[in-house]
């Protein structure tokens, strides 16, 4: 397939907008003491204004059209090719690494996010966060850092949301200033525009992990000792219904995935997610996600109804991604109902906000319910909570492992089972700590017999050793 080459167009006069030299116009006397500009500074601003003047001859030689068609390397080798000739044009002189840097930059710009591609690739990033044109941090190992990545202008950031919005057929601007979508890949995207964001465009995307990450690879990062796990497999496999609380990014998703490979395959899973991200490696599971209105605020379909919808397609177990509102009523009642060895998560700090934070959406759910009934139906219907936490350090841990076992007056009564003990903390930050039982043999541990389950008796002995 060849290229479509248009006919030279006539160079653009330069506005007052597109020339840089036009904001010196103002008064010297008014202009603040800036510090003298560096020689990165001038190195990253040409960088730029070259990337920008290649990008725009490209486009008046090429046929947009027929990128889509063509495998990526086969249009790296053509896009190559014109680049030379546009830099000889403009008597540039650049390296071979330099010209290879200059066409891939392009390339995303044409084909991908332009400066968001090299982050997306970068598998050691989990959460990407832009703060206007010039500022970007990125999350490695829990941890935030800021990078040089940078957008050429605030049209050049919106133009980069607009294309990620319109892609899931939705729009942001003035009149809808905040949206949330999902890349070809699976990875959440949140962007707030003016004129709610005041100092330029905010975007923020979660990467969906390409590779799962099973109970093995938690034990082998030390989020789950190995004789948790095997407390957690007895507790999936003894159809107990399982709530994981934590904040945001400490690993809730993650969690969920590791505990749902316990699942029999012979079981029917049906998940409910805002955002599809549990990747189940059942082969019987069924896959449901929930829709935004359209522009006209009309299609909408919530969590709630799918988790309705949900009972009437013969589940085995109901996996919830989050629970936020009013479909923790249904969520509870379903638990309540047969589907056993359900589970969802929930964002809060302690397992006893957990169960705070599940009273008051039943209360957002519309159902005038006493506060006994609600909290005996929340006793009744979940049977272990599980704690996560982002620590200090960035590492992720499971922190608590607690039981439900039912109700005294008003109170929902919960025991712990095993918990994580900070010791101290490294000279590096690192924090230390240690997993240790609380001795107290659960009642899941009678119901895991049962069901033909092995679960040794001195795993729940408090001097019993975890690593």
């Amino acid at each position: 397939m060849k290229w479509t080459i248009a006919k030279p167009a006539a160079p653009a006069p330069e506005t007052a907008g597109d020339n840089d030299d036009s904001v010196a116009e103002a008064p010297a006397a008014a202009a603040p003491q800036l510090r003298p500009e560096s020689e990165a500074d001038k190195r990253r601003k040409e960088s730029l204004e070259l990337k920008t003047s290649i990008h725009r001859g490209l486009l008046d030689k090429i046929n947009l059209g027929a990128l889509d068609q063509m495998p990526r390397d086969q249009v790296k080798s053509q896009i190559g090719d014109i680049i030379s000739e546009l830099l000889i044009d403009r008597q540039q002189v650049l390296n071979r690494a330099e010209r290879e840097a200059l066409t891939d930059d392009v390339l995303n710009e044409l084909l991908g996010l332009g400066p968001l591609e090299p982050l997306l690739q970068d598998e050691t990033i989990t959460d990407i966060l832009v703060n206007g044109p010039t500022v970007v941090f990125v999350e490695r190992h829990g941890l935030l850092e800021r990078v040089e990545t940078e957008f050429q202008g605030e049209k050049h950031l919106m133009r980069i949301i607009q294309k990620i919005v319109s892609a899931v057929g939705r729009r942001i601007d003035e009149s809808t200033p905040y949206v949330d979508a999902r890349l070809a890949d699976g990875s959440r995207v949140n962007a707030i525009v003016a004129p709610l964001a005041v100092d330029g465009s905010l975007l923020s995307i979660r990467k969906f992990a390409k590779k799962r990450i099973g109970i093995q690879r938690l034990i082998e990062l030390g989020s789950v000792p190995e004789q948790m796990a095997q407390v957690m497999e007895a507790v999936v496999a003894a159809r107990r219904n399982v709530l994981i609380s934590g904040g945001t990014g400490s690993g809730k998703t993650t969690l969920l995935n590791a505990m749902s490979s316990f699942i029999d395959e012979k079981e029917r899973i049906v998940t409910i997610e805002d955002s599809a991200e549990l990747q189940l490696q059942q082969v019987h599971v069924a896959r449901l996600e929930t829709r935004p209105a359209n522009i006209e605020g009309t299609g909408e379909v919530t969590q709630r109804e799918l988790v309705k919808n949900a009972l009437r397609m013969r589940p085995d177990r109901i996996i919830v991604g989050e629970v936020r509102a009013g479909e923790a009523f249904d969520m509870l009642q379903a638990m309540n109902t047969g589907h056993d060895g359900s589970m969802t998560t929930v964002h809060a700090n302690t397992p006893r906000d957990a169960l705070s934070r599940l009273e008051q959406m039943i209360g957002m759910s519309g159902i005038d319910m006493p506060q006994s009934s609600t909290r005996a139906q929340i006793a009744s219907a979940i049977n272990v909570v599980v704690q996560v936490a982002r620590l200090a350090d960035g590492h992720r841990r499971v922190v608590s492992l607690s039981e439900i076992t039912g109700m005294e007056g008003p109170t929902v009564t919960m025991q712990e089972i095993y918990r994580y003990r900070i010791t101290g903390r490294g000279e590096d930050g690192t924090v230390h700590g240690k997993f240790e039982a609380t001795g107290i043999r659960p009642k899941f541990h009678a119901d895991a017999v049962a069901a033909g389950i092995d679960l040794p008796a001195e795993l729940f002995r408090p001097d019993f050793t975890m690593e």
